[in-house]
């Protein structure tokens, strides 16, 4: 089948910011995305959750703009914008209408250039005030709130960058001065270090002017502290479960594996069998679980796509009130080695691809999602091209592949089972 061709110009300025533009005059808006080449993975010991840190503190002024300025401009403009933080980059990025996008540009240079010029101790106590409110509202009073910071604990040894979840530890904020955040943005927050993807209606020519003009004099830092050796070997070694009493309604079983990296075809394989295992009511364990055995009130299977020696392949299953944890573990990894052992009928392939298909088609026909992709595929890969390629290498996965990706990850000695049950004394909810 054909697919629809990204046409996009790459270029770098003298101070290294990568520059990638997408003309599309379909609709008066335009894209502005950031991403920074910094993550939870950057941190060292120590000094823990300082990239997600910044998702905050970049919204609380610069040089020319005030605290809380940045959102109030954009959204005065008809404009939306937020930020994110992950274990291997931290991206900003706005959606304006096309007569607004210098002001987009000139926000994200200026406190890429000038952010250190207003950050105070009372910045950042009301900012570390704030990323501990998310701790407590996301992680620790949220059920089953902490399977991904226990998930990567089982799967990624102390000493790797991605056993530490991207929040950081509350101890390490606590104990940060101003000149250790100030030292953190200082050496990864420089134009030589960033992507910027501009996608919608706009003029490269006219970008590329603004950009010249509002970024160009921002100095590269030139180099950037290496990371540690992350490669690991491709499975755990063992079969690893711990049991979480916590304040939940159901019993929920939360299974992960070590997986391929971020860009490998067994990758793309796994996510196939994503599709085939948990998407939608006809899959594997939709059908199975929740449909025709009633033995879950849901469930779900996906990959967290990682660069760093590993991703991660994780889901789970919320238990119905009166029936035994056991019995859902079981099915779930009944229906997991079935796709491990046989490939997937040609039919439900296709229902899979489709569903693949659609999911790509849907994202790439929005311009913010378009301009994020390209700014990943370049951060992560020094390829957005790839914004091309990824959809023909899923649909040219096959079912041998997609049974060869499962065999080789979904494994007793690949495996980590957490067990939510609720506090001793707590009643279920009801069916």
């Amino acid at each position: 089948m054909s697919v629809p061709v990204v046409e996009f110009t790459d270029e770098r300025l003298p101070n290294g910011l990568r520059l990638i533009v997408v003309e599309d005059h379909l609709a008066p808006v335009v894209a502005v995305n950031l991403w920074y080449n910094v993550g939870s993975k950057n941190e060292v010991e120590g000094k823990t959750g300082f990239a997600h840190l910044f998702e905050h503190v970049m919204f609380q002024g610069s040089a020319n703009v005030g605290k809380a300025e940045h959102m109030a401009l954009v959204q005065a403009a008809g404009g939306t914008l937020n930020g994110s933080t992950w274990l291997d980059r931290t991206n900003y990025y706005e959606t304006m209408p096309s007569h607004q996008l210098e002001l987009a540009l000139w926000l994200e240079a200026d406190r890429m250039g000038t952010l250190l010029d207003a950050l105070s101790q009372e910045n950042l106590d009301n900012q570390r005030e704030v990323v501990k409110n998310e701790k407590r509202w996301s992680y620790d009073n949220r059920p089953y709130g902490s399977w991904n910071e226990k998930i990567l604990q089982h799967l990624f040894p102390k000493e790797h960058p991605y056993y530490h979840p991207t929040i950081g530890s509350m101890e390490d904020l606590d104990a940060a001065s101003v000149d250790d955040v100030k030292s953190f943005f200082a050496t990864w927050y420089a134009p030589d270090n960033a992507v910027l993807s501009v996608v919608g209606d706009c003029e490269r020519d006219q970008v590329r002017a603004w950009v010249d003009r509002y970024f160009g004099p921002i100095p590269a830092n030139g180099s950037f502290p290496a990371l540690p050796d992350m490669s690991l070997p491709p499975v755990i070694g063992e079969e690893r479960r711990e049991v979480v009493e916590d304040k939940v309604p159901l019993p929920r079983i939360y299974i992960g594996f070590r997986a391929p990296v971020f860009g490998s075809t067994a990758l793309d394989a796994l996510d196939i069998a994503g599709q085939l295992l948990s998407g939608g009511k006809g899959s594997r364990l939709q059908r199975r679980l929740v449909r025709e055995d009633r033995i879950a009130q849901d469930v779900a299977i996906f990959t967290l796509p990682f660069t760093g020696g590993a991703s991660v392949c994780v889901g789970w299953a919320t238990v119905r009130p009166g029936v035994d944890v056991a019995t859902v573990e079981a099915a779930y990894l009944e229906e997991l080695e079935k796709l491990a052992t046989e490939p997937p009928t040609e039919d439900e392939l296709a229902r899979a691809k489709a569903l693949t298909e659609a999911d790509e088609l849907g994202g790439l026909s929005r311009v913010e999602e378009r301009a994020d992709r390209l700014s990943m595929y370049a951060t992560l890969f020094d390829d957005p091209a790839l914004i091309n390629t990824m959809l023909p290498r899923y649909l040219s996965v096959t079912g041998e592949q997609i049974r060869d990706a499962c065999r080789a990850v979904f494994r007793a000695d690949n495996r980590v089972v957490l067990t939510y049950v609720p506090v001793a004394g707590e009643t279920e909810a009801p069916a």
